[in-house]
């Protein structure tokens, strides 16, 4: 069965024609899993709407248009246009062979000019790497109907028969590899091998680049010149960056209401997140709230807002922030108690929204990352910012990661706060961030602590992640006598690994106290190591994840982050207690988590989890 995309749910269905649904119908029934179908997908920065785009390792790229025109209505057709009887009279319209032909070239014109998708040898030397073609469906005329009506010298002139799909060509009962075979049939050539899963993805770049991730300053080749094309072929990346189609299948299939998505650690949920974003500052008029507990993570999900152009549209803050927002605007005193100031900020809001004093409806629509880490009061605060005419909540949360509390699960049920997500919640398992190595490092630390039955009301279970990254260098666990020793052995490797090729900003090291940031940084600033110790929220709250220094943060300040290569120091810090074992285990493994190709642990003092870490290293 073929991946749809966006999926053929409700929302997408009532987009379609009657026509459309059909052939969509057909086409995921008819065609294997390995083929990808999107419908109605802009494609470039130029957002031209194909139909449909078929991708298909062995058989290369194809562009259908499907057309519901009956043959009564159809009454003059050309090489360039068609004139259809409508309820307005005589229309003229494009020919939906030369639109596709048109989208086609374009897309090829913009993949050829990548070297990395030409074929560098043969008698295609130069030629895109795999096969393209177009075609047309006319759901509402037989291929009989449109032989009577056109002679063959004139209808092989204007409409090809190897170009189209008729009526009687796609019903139910239609045999899938006549089926395929009239598809193919639509291709003028056939060369190249099979695509292997680097080149999708980089076609896929090329095609949907709102599914690119940290695209800042890439060439766009939609928008090119043809007398830049030796220019952009020199700032082309090498290796690129997109979400797995799987992300983007159930990106684009986000419906409307009430959304849950409940992912593992590295299962791209605030790459989702972005995404819906941009899809939504498209869609809607009110302004858009993020909301996620982390200041750092504020800071990267601005940073990600503002590099995609809709920073005027989209606000993210951290949920304490968005308090001290809230009650700065509307002028409403703080309570008075002997509570905590930030927790007196949540206590204001409440309060003033209940007495009409801070307005209920403000946002189009509402998306929290790490729900995980929310109370129930707050979650039921920020359900009532949503404009109940759109009605647009998305909640991202993985119980593995929460770490700012004792229990295991929400500890309430999402309905009780008022996100009625009920049959649409989302269970992402795979983990596309961590190589195998340091996922299955992190997991094999983690699962002695935390309960993988453990659900809450809404029966939403702890999820074991599943690896789907790539293989890379085993973690590995260093025990040393002081911290001093630890310190100078971090400064150490990252000079080494900055001199092996490694960027500053794709370096972290992540301490468990203050008094470790601290030193840390002294020692890097003693060796002139370019750093950012986010000591303070102002340094959380300026990091840009393009910076090029290393990041020194604690590790429950490095939730939401990700960097090439992680020095996780300090963990015999943790005191033997038992009630806070499993919390801290968490906080560890988050830590753990962060790193993407490589990770090194550090320790001067021994305790249970530094036994454990080491027990785990040499299995």
């Amino acid at each position: 069965m073929a991946k749809i995309i966006p999926q053929l749910n409700k929302e997408t269905l009532s987009r379609m024609t009657g026509g459309e649904k059909r052939l969509a119908r057909r086409l995921e029934a008819l065609l294997e899993d390995d083929y990808a179908v999107w419908y109605d997908i802009p494609v470039g920065k130029n957002r031209r709407y194909p139909d449909f785009i078929i991708l298909h390792p062995a058989r290369g790229l194809l562009f259908l248009e499907v057309k519901d025109w009956k043959l009564s209505t159809l009454k003059k057709i050309s090489k360039s246009d068609v004139s259809l009887l409508t309820s307005n009279g005589l229309v003229t319209k494009p020919h939906p062979l030369e639109q596709a032909r048109q989208y086609t070239y374009k897309a090829v014109d913009m993949l050829s000019r990548d070297p990395m998708l030409r074929q560098t040898t043969g008698a295609y030397k130069g030629n895109l790497i795999m096969p393209y073609g177009w075609g047309v469906v006319f759901t509402n005329i037989s291929r009989k109907q449109i032989e009577q009506a056109i002679p063959d010298d004139r209808r092989e002139d204007l409409l090809p028969d190897h170009l189209m799909i008729y009526q009687d060509e796609m019903t139910a009962n239609a045999d899938a590899e006549c089926f395929q075979e009239q598809l193919w049939g639509m291709f003028n050539y056939q060369f190249g091998e099979t695509l292997t899963l680097p080149q999708i993805d980089r076609i896929r770049w090329y095609l949907f680049p709102e599914m690119r991730i940290d695209d800042a300053g890439q060439a766009d080749l939609f928008d090119a010149d043809e007398e830049d094309s030796a220019t952009l072929e020199r700032s082309l990346p090498d290796i690129i960056k997109i979400m797995d189609i799987q992300q983007e299948q159930l990106a684009r299939s986000l419906g409307q209401g009430h959304r849950v998505i409940h992912g593992v650690a590295g299962s791209g949920k605030t790459l989702i997140l972005g995404y819906r974003c941009l899809h939504l500052a498209q869609a809607m008029n009110k302004p858009i709230l993020v909301l996620c507990f982390n200041i750092t993570l504020a800071a990267k999900l601005r940073a990600f807002i503002s590099a995609k152009g809709i920073g005027g549209q989209v606000q993210v803050y951290h949920f304490h922030d968005w308090c001290g927002q809230q009650i700065k605007t509307y002028h409403v005193d703080m309570v008075k108690s002997n509570k905590p100031y930030w927790e007196r900020q949540v206590d204001t809001v409440i309060r003033a929204v209940d007495k009409g004093q801070i307005p209920r409806a403000q946002y189009g629509a509402l998306l929290i990352d790490e729900g995980h880490d929310f109370e129930a009061e707050w979650l039921k605060l920020v359900t009532q910012m949503v404009d109940p005419e759109t009605d647009s909540l998305l909640l991202l949360y993985d119980d593995a990661q929460s770490i700012y509390k004792k229990r295991s699960g929400l500890g309430f049920s999402l309905s009780s706060v008022g996100i009625r997500a009920q049959g649409r919640t989302t269970i992402l398992k795979a983990n596309y961030r961590n190589t195998r190595e340091i996922l299955d490092f992190a997991y094999a630390f983690a699962r002695d602590y935390i309960d993988p039955q453990s659900a809450g009301d809404d029966h939403i279970p702890l999820v074991e992640p599943m690896p789907a990254g790539s293989s890379g260098p085993k973690p590995v666990v260093r025990a040393f006598n002081t911290l001093a020793d630890e310190i100078s052995f971090a400064a150490a490797c990252l000079k080494k690994w900055h001199e092996q090729g490694t960027a500053w900003g794709d370096m972290a090291v992540l301490y468990a106290a203050g008094y470790q940031g601290d030193k840390l940084a002294t020692e890097l600033k003693k060796a002139s190591l370019p750093h950012l110790w986010m000591a303070s929220k102002d340094h959380k709250t300026a990091y840009q994840p393009g910076d090029d220094r290393v990041s020194l943060l604690t590790i429950h300040s490095s939730k939401g982050l990700e960097f090439s290569r992680v020095i996780m120091m300090g963990v015999g810090h943790f005191k033997d207690d038992e009630e806070q074992l499993s919390q801290k285990a968490r906080l560890l493994y988050v830590g753990m988590t962060r790193a993407m190709e490589c990770l090194l642990v550090t320790t001067s003092a021994e305790n249970k989890f530094s036994r454990k870490l080491s027990a785990v290293a040499v299995q």
